[in-house]
């Protein structure tokens, strides 16, 4: 189900403070990443990726690509930096960006 309006407003609010947790260079979505992603998520569930890609279409394909992943919702984009969603059924408010 997509975010609410205001929902994403509130997680654009809470996601101003954060720092990237994960890095997308020219290889694009490898396991490894994808992995550290879903790790991050369900750890976080809201996280910043930079995607460190000069073209900007390039960054276009694997902001989709981001985007096709389960349960995962674009929040915001500025630039290079990508603002990701994806809820958690049991998060932890100790690592959770959204309990803290």
């Amino acid at each position: 189900m997509p975010l609410s309006a205001d929902r994403k407003k509130q997680f654009r609010a809470l996601g101003h403070n954060l720092k990237p947790i994960v890095t997308l260079g020219d290889n694009g979505l490898s396991d490894g990443v994808r992995a550290e992603l879903n790790r991050a998520l369900d750890d976080h569930e809201l996280i910043k990726v930079k995607i460190a890609v000069a073209e900007r279409e390039d960054r276009k394909v694997l902001l989709d690509e981001l985007a096709a992943m389960p349960g995962v919702e674009l929040v915001q984009q500025v630039g290079k930096i990508a603002l990701l969603y994806r809820a958690n059924p049991k998060p932890n408010p100790k690592l959770s960006n959204l309990l803290r």
